[in-house]
């Protein structure tokens, strides 16, 4: 029988990783210099004020693109330090045992099933909008 992770264990390192990915918020609005001052003080003027801070907010939000990126270099390197961790263990490293190879596994394994999975909802929310009427 195969044996699954636990599910607290699991939900806590979701956790933890969406921790990760969440950007920072933002300690003080940049205040603009030069040529752009007098296009900021006219939109102020022109009531553009919200439209500017939505603008600036979303600018220092991290793209989807690199947030996925960084997913998938997360995985990559939980699978590579899983392999090093068996390497180690099969090479007879005195400092590796076989708890934290089979912790490392289980890591990688649920990285790449979660990776897997949003490959599967990105694939299939693509084919629905590609069949969307124009």
């Amino acid at each position: 029988m195969i044996e699954r992770a636990d599910i607290h264990a699991v939900v806590a390192q979701i956790r933890a990783q969406q921790t990760q990915l969440r950007p920072e918020p933002p300690q003080a609005l940049p205040t603009p210099t030069g040529p752009g001052l007098v296009d900021a003080l006219k939109s102020t003027q022109e009531g553009g004020l919200q439209a500017d801070l939505t603008q600036v907010q979303a600018s220092q939000a991290p793209s989807f693109a690199s947030m996925l990126k960084q997913a998938i270099n997360n995985v990559n390197d939980l699978q590579k330090e899983a392999g090093d961790l068996r390497t180690r263990y099969e090479l007879g490293d005195p400092d590796v045992d076989i708890v934290n190879v089979m912790i490392a596994a289980q890591k990688s394994s649920v990285s790449f099933e979660a990776m897997s999975q949003v490959r599967n909802r990105l694939v299939s929310a693509y084919q629905e909008v590609m069949r969307m009427p124009i």
